[in-house]
């Protein structure tokens, strides 16, 4: 009777009993998260298979298939290393790329993020080669990054250049960075038709004001006919920026993550 009670008495759960059970339950979200869709679901479904027939054999006297599992088993650690090293290196990788981690490691890879737009800003107004590179900041732009073709790759002033080369299909759009990262390209963006634009802008300043005008983001342009650099915010550009200009801009605006203070400028502004 004692045994009885024990058994249907309610079991005590504290406080950190809950908080592991959460743990253990994310970490299996995220790791099914991981493996959909990929070849580790299947080899995952045939682990849950030969772990079923283990305990069939454990409960029924086939000492066979079970002396055979058990023998398996014992190299399945170094099995797994060696069937799923990619998925294992893609984990990690996507582990290393959480918030807590990016946030520790933001500030050096923001500014040198920043100094490579600068330098492909200044390499393609000397070619007179037009550009829109847009700052994704704390409003997400994953609407326009799906319009245009994904990359996810790192930023640099040689890849950039490449990408807006009149001679590559993907130089008619605007690149988007995302967490110091190239998330697209050939990416479309809404055009300004509300704000009174000087008539030698072309579209991808107009662009660049009508997603300043949505959203905290920056827009770096390029002209091609003029061979200048321009920055638009909150639906404002200030044109004929010198390297240095926009290198204190967008170190400003996104190496201390200013919020977006009112602009105090015309919509146009240029030098000289």
């Amino acid at each position: 009777m004692g045994q009885i009670t024990t058994l249907l008495a309610p079991p005590q759960v504290s406080a950190w009993d809950v908080v592991d059970i959460l743990i253990v339950a994310l970490l299996i979200y995220e790791g099914l998260k991981l493996i959909r869709g990929t070849r580790a679901m299947q080899m995952a479904i045939g682990c849950l298979f030969v772990l079923l027939l283990l305990y069939m054999s454990q409960a029924f006297p086939l000492r066979t298939m079970g002396w055979l599992i058990q023998n398996v088993l014992a190299y399945a650690g170094f099995a797994a290393i060696v069937l799923f090293q990619s998925d294992i290196r893609r984990a990690l990788s996507h582990l290393g790329r959480a918030g807590f981690f990016r946030y520790l490691g933001r500030s050096e890879h923001a500014a040198d993020t920043v100094e490579e737009v600068v330098t492909a800003a200044s390499m393609l107004a000397k070619a007179k080669v037009g550009a829109l590179i847009v700052f994704e900041r704390e409003i997400g732009l994953r609407n326009y990054v799906e319009s245009g073709i994904p990359l996810d790759a790192a930023v640099s002033y040689d890849l950039l250049i490449t990408i807006f080369q009149p001679s590559t299909p993907l130089h008619d759009g605007a690149v988007i960075l995302s967490e110091e990262r190239i998330a697209a390209a050939a990416c479309f963006l809404p055009i300004s038709v509300g704000v009174p634009v000087d008539r030698v802008l072309g579209t991808r300043h107009r662009a660049a004001i009508g997603l300043t005008e949505e959203c905290d983001a920056l827009a770096v342009v390029v002209s091609e006919e003029r061979g200048e650099i321009s920055l638009a915010r909150q639906g404002m550009i200030e044109r004929s920026l010198s390297p240095e200009d926009l290198r204190q801009r967008l170190q400003t605006h996104v190496l201390n993550r200013m919020p977006n203070t009112p602009v105090a400028r015309p919509v146009l502004e240029g030098k000289g």
